[in-house]
């Protein structure tokens, strides 16, 4: 065997001298000390789960098991508003609402009522004594709201629509004490929302189980992607981990070890796509549309002239972030896009130059939706943001790291791509559809006024399809991943 054969010409190896040379002579670290560690963050990267609590969270109990069973008993008897094909549905969500609200309804005429919770006070939430039932009590509360509002028929008025105190009050607690939005997020329905199958076997996402709205398999494998999305994310946060712990990020060996995670992230987020693109075999399109998406929604979220929803004996709600969950709140995404630096805001110069489109987008959007994650998540996200030694900078100072670099920035705008055609297929098309025969949800009083709207001007049926919180989808999708592509070290 000729070893000779093997080593790099002479102009190879004096590029890679140089470029590692570049390397080592590059911009100064500061040492990592005293880094904080993950699970102070609540983030859990030793025991796989990342973002999600290393155990189910335990029912309430006490004062607050009325909140448990009200919730039971929203799952087996509740539909959307729209139902008008099962009166007896309707009657039980006419009485549930009122329990919970603390009115009286009128007694039923042919049968005794089949809820059992009692009419609702005020609890108070000192009771809860840590995260775990601070986070389980907004889960509940979350899903009861949203049970409260849309098993409300269609209302033929613009009346704003008022949130109860027994579920405003509390509900606002709580999420004060964990830092998050008073209503239904991304937590609510994926991180905060399983419990073991068996408990004798470790986290897993085939040992999840996931409670849904609709009762549908669909709904419940939205989930479950979802979840697995979160789980094979845990990887990147142990490779951001790895990043912020190197004693110094500019000599050879930590140059070198850089270089090969950021060839695994790019491996890593390839992985996610996969996942995402799997969605499209475990979840009808219909069935999300019609069936599972109206849960979701949250005040306004069908544009600014729908009637907003007031939390009685809270603060305004104009102050209040009242979007409902997306993806969009998505931890482990947001902790990718700071560690890569991309730059959603548009205050970087970087090309390709934003376009018209991409200045007309949201710039804000995910800025926002931080605050809809926990508030210990939120920190984590600040805390890596305001790291020291911001990896793209390295790369552009570092030639040996550039190429993995915009290997992993390129997989994560190849995600968005198939982020995009999801969201056509699954919200923009869907949106220009009627429901299927027989599904059952809001089909009668919304495809009306729908077919009113199109008669009136054709140009309404053209509109933008918007997201469960109100924004303009597509616009906002499509800024988010010409931001990412901006970030590649090579057109830059």
């Amino acid at each position: 065997m000729n070893i000779y054969s093997h080593l790099p010409s002479a102009p190879e190896a004096l590029r890679l001298s140089k470029s590692l040379l570049r390397s080592f002579l590059g911009p100064r670290s500061t040492p990592a000390e005293n880094q904080p560690t993950p699970i102070e963050f609540d983030v859990h990267i030793n025991s796989d789960t990342g973002f999600f609590p290393p155990q189910p969270l335990a029912r309430l109990t006490g004062p607050f098991e009325i909140w448990e069973s009200a919730l039971d008993e929203a799952k087996e008897n509740l539909v959307l508003g729209d139902n008008d094909w099962d009166a007896s549905k309707t009657q039980a969500g006419v009485e549930w609402r009122a329990r919970v609200a603390s009115v009286s309804t009128p007694p039923l005429s042919t049968s005794q009522s089949i809820l059992t919770c009692h009419q609702w006070s005020v609890i108070n939430t000192d009771g809860l004594q840590n995260l775990r039932q601070q986070q389980r009590a907004h889960m509940v509360l979350a899903w009861i709201l949203s049970y409260y509002v849309h098993s409300m028929p269609p209302s033929t008025t613009s009346d704003d629509i008022i949130i109860p105190r027994s579920i405003a009050v509390p509900l606002v607690t709580v999420s004060n004490a964990l830092r998050i939005a008073p209503i239904l997020t991304f937590a609510d329905t994926v991180l905060w929302n399983w419990e073991l199958i068996d408990r004798t076997l470790p986290v897993t996402i085939d040992n999840m189980l996931f409670h849904t709205f609709s009762g549908t398999d669909d709904e419940r494998n939205f989930y479950v992607t979802s979840a697995r999305a979160e789980l094979g994310g845990v990887e990147m946060l142990r490779i951001f981990n790895d990043y912020q712990n190197l004693p110094n990020v500019n000599d050879l060996t930590s140059i070198s070890k850089t270089a090969r995670d950021l060839n695994k992230l790019a491996g890593v987020i390839d992985q996610l796509t996969e996942v995402i693109k799997g969605v499209r075999a475990v979840v009808d399109p219909h069935v999300f549309y019609w069936e599972v998406r109206p849960w979701f929604e949250g005040s306004q979220s069908r544009g600014p002239d729908e009637p907003k929803w007031i939390y009685e004996d809270c603060a305004a709600s104009d102050t209040v972030d009242l979007s409902g969950p997306s993806a969009g709140q998505s931890s482990v995404m947001h902790a990718l896009d700071i560690f890569l630096d991309i730059d959603h805001k548009l205050k970087e110069r970087r090309a390709p130059a934003p376009s018209s489109e991409n200045k007309r987008s949201d710039t804000g959007f995910m800025e926002r939706m931080r605050r809809y994650m926990p508030g210990k998540h939120r920190d984590y996200l600040t805390h890596l943001a305001a790291s020291s030694r911001p990896i793209r900078a390295l790369a552009i100072q570092s030639p040996a790291i550039r190429e993995p670099y915009d290997a992993a920035v390129t997989a994560l705008k190849k995600l968005r791509d198939q982020h995009i055609r999801i969201a056509c297929l699954y919200i923009v098309s869907m949106s220009r559809t009627t429901p299927p025969a027989g599904c059952g949800c809001p089909v009668s009083a919304m495809m009306e006024k729908l077919e009113q709207e199109r008669a009136a001007d054709k140009a309404a049926a053209k509109g933008p399809s918007r997201g469960t919180g109100g924004n303009e989808l597509a616009l906002l999708l499509k800024a988010g991943r010409d931001a990412t592509r901006r970030a590649m070290i090579k057109d830059n």
